[in-house]
């Protein structure tokens, strides 16, 4: 596993549980406003951590953790995810994976193996501006595919969009809704430039949380929870 990163304990991240965050570096998106640099562009990587030491914290703290969260980067890129996320389970940990939606095919086989008890799945854009705001090509039909399949897993969920004012009309965000119909959480994300992929989005305005009150309103005529964050 290329592990980039190690927080101990989060209160917050795995919802109503506590939890300790495990990311993996490498992500096969851009977005310029990504808060996480040191795990997307390889000349920020740090030495990994060794998955033998992550795991043997992990199991220190049984009894005393609940979950676990995986995330990235993109966590679904990397070829061993199922071998450690299956250590984890045996722990006797819950599993939450974070994923940009990319790779449908090995959420689908987590969800299969009941491998996974939560997961998060970013849906950064619109289809018609997935690559503007990712940097790269996407495949949007892999990331409706993702959607699909997330919506009909038996598991929590949540989809989230980071609300960068530069990239997203509140238009745009009403169309994003539109393509997760029948979830059961929505969490707007209020942009934090305090570090970013593209340096020029650390001055990126944020929208006024008078705006983002009123698109939650909005988005909530048709969804069943939405959340600012």
């Amino acid at each position: 596993m290329k592990i980039g990163g190690l927080q101990k304990v989060s209160l917050i991240d795995y919802p109503g549980l506590i939890s300790a965050i495990v990311f993996l570096q490498g992500c096969n998106f851009k977005c310029s406003y990504c808060h996480n640099p040191e795990l997307v562009n390889p000349r920020l990587f740090a030495p990994c951590i060794c998955e033998r030491d992550v795991l043997a914290f992990l199991d220190t703290r049984r009894g005393k953790l609940d979950a676990v969260t995986i995330t990235g980067g993109e966590p679904t890129l990397q070829d061993d995810l199922v071998p450690f996320i299956k250590k984890i389970n045996k722990m006797g940990f819950a599993v939450k994976l974070d994923t940009n939606g990319s790779q449908p095919q090995v959420i689908k086989a987590l969800l299969a193996e009941k491998l996974l008890d939560f997961i998060a799945m970013d849906i950064k854009a619109p289809w018609e501006k997935y690559a503007n705001v990712t940097g790269v090509p996407v495949d949007v039909e892999k990331i409706g595919e993702s959607v699909k399949i997330i919506l009909q897993a038996k598991i929590p969920h949540e989809f989230r969009t980071t609300i960068v004012q530069s990239q997203l009309t509140p238009n745009d965000i009403m169309k994003i809704a539109k393509l997760i119909a029948g979830t059961s959480k929505y969490a707007l994300q209020k942009f934090v430039g305090v570090k970013t992929l593209n340096k020029k989005f650390l001055k990126e305005k944020n929208y006024p949380d008078g705006e983002l009150d009123k698109i939650k309103k909005r988005l909530e005529k048709e969804n069943t929870s939405v959340i600012v964050r």
